[in-house]
């Protein structure tokens, strides 16, 4: 039975895994020449020199035979109507990326939840974690447990959109709402995507630059339409990749991989009894190892325009609100856009 301490202070993470040492192929990706490589800075493995927008605090959780330090901002707002909203990160995002969402929440009363899950961003970076949609979910669940918050509303991004989903099946009394914001998981990638191993994925993560990101997050994310805006959620993940502990980084990079490919939500969608609304930027092509499919079938890959209406049809009563000329994050593309559908279904 897991068991939970909250506080700031630094916990111990212990371990009974064997590390990996692949330090020649570490090496040898950072010889691979960048030139975009100065404007990076290495915030540090768990981005202990990256300010977040509101005040980070920590809970330890025993699990797996170990503790790990899971970090979350609670924002309280000035006067409360009573009501919180959970909000999940993506894949290669944390936290902090929620800010403007967070503010306007705030203005209107809710009180909102930023966790940064194992293996992101503040929190702790396991040597070695069985990773699952459900450990996460019961993490979350006793972060919440913790705060006394018995009721939220949940809204997931990307593979925080297959948090939110696993989430408020496992615990529909908790989770009142659902919000997937272009999630992934809308289609079930191990039936086009040729199976890889952890050691296949952590291999290719250990050979990111931040060329390679930079292309994957212009073509999936933004349909080959860069801003400004952008960059600041690119050069923090990038900057790992200065870190002498990036094949740690690597290795959740991998397992976290594996955790999307292998465990699909979207068999389970018709059993989603919470109210639910889809916000689906029209622009959106994401889909996780498209590049390792053949070429006729990357192109059936992250259709959001179609996910999104078959999805809808597949959650009992659910809204689909589709955003136009936007792509995998309009909480940062289109904020306006995204902010009127969210506001208007939080507060039926």
């Amino acid at each position: 039975m897991n068991t939970v301490k909250t506080g700031s202070g630094q916990a111990i993470m212990k371990t009974t895994c064997t590390k990996y040492k692949l330090i020649a192929v570490f090496v040898l990706a950072l010889l691979i020449p960048g030139a975009s490589t100065a404007q990076l800075k290495d915030y540090g493995i768990n981005l202990e020199n990256y300010e977040y927008p509101f005040p980070v605090k920590f809970i330890t959780l025993h699990i797996q035979q170990a503790d790990y330090r899971m970090a979350y901002m609670d924002a309280k707002p000035g006067k409360a109507n009573g009501k919180v909203v959970l909000l999940l990160h993506g894949k290669n995002f944390n936290g902090a990326y929620w800010k403007q969402t967070a503010d306007r929440l705030l203005e209107k009363g809710y009180r909102v939840i930023m966790p940064d899950q194992l293996g992101f961003g503040k929190s702790s970076k396991p040597q070695c974690f069985q990773y699952s949609f459900q450990q996460l979910a019961e993490n979350t669940k006793l972060l919440l447990d913790s705060l006394g918050i018995s009721q939220t509303a949940v809204l997931g991004h990307s593979m925080g959109g297959m948090l939110a989903a696993r989430f408020t099946l496992m615990y529909p009394g908790t989770a009142t709402k659902l919000v997937l914001e272009d999630p992934i998981g809308l289609e079930d990638y191990k039936l086009k995507v040729p199976y890889q191993s952890v050691d296949d994925w952590y291999q290719k993560e250990l050979k990111q630059t931040y060329e390679s990101m930079k292309k994957y997050q212009l073509t999936a994310y933004y349909d080959n339409k860069w801003k400004p805006a952008y960059d600041e959620w690119l050069n923090m993940t990038a900057g790992w990749t200065l870190n002498k502990d990036y094949p740690l980084i690597a290795m959740n990079s991998a397992l976290t991989y594996d955790m999307m490919m292998t465990q699909p939500v979207v068999y389970e969608f018709s059993r989603i009894s919470a109210p639910t609304l889809l916000i689906i930027g029209q622009r959106d092509k994401t889909a996780p190892g498209k590049d390792l499919a053949p070429k006729e079938v990357q192109e059936t890959m992250g259709n959001y325009p179609q996910l999104g209406k078959q999805t809808k049809e597949k959650i009992p009563g659910a809204e689909l609100a589709e955003i136009a000329d936007t792509g995998h994050l309009p909480h940062i593309e289109s904020f306006d856009k995204f902010i009127v559908p969210l506001l208007a279904f939080l507060e039926k």
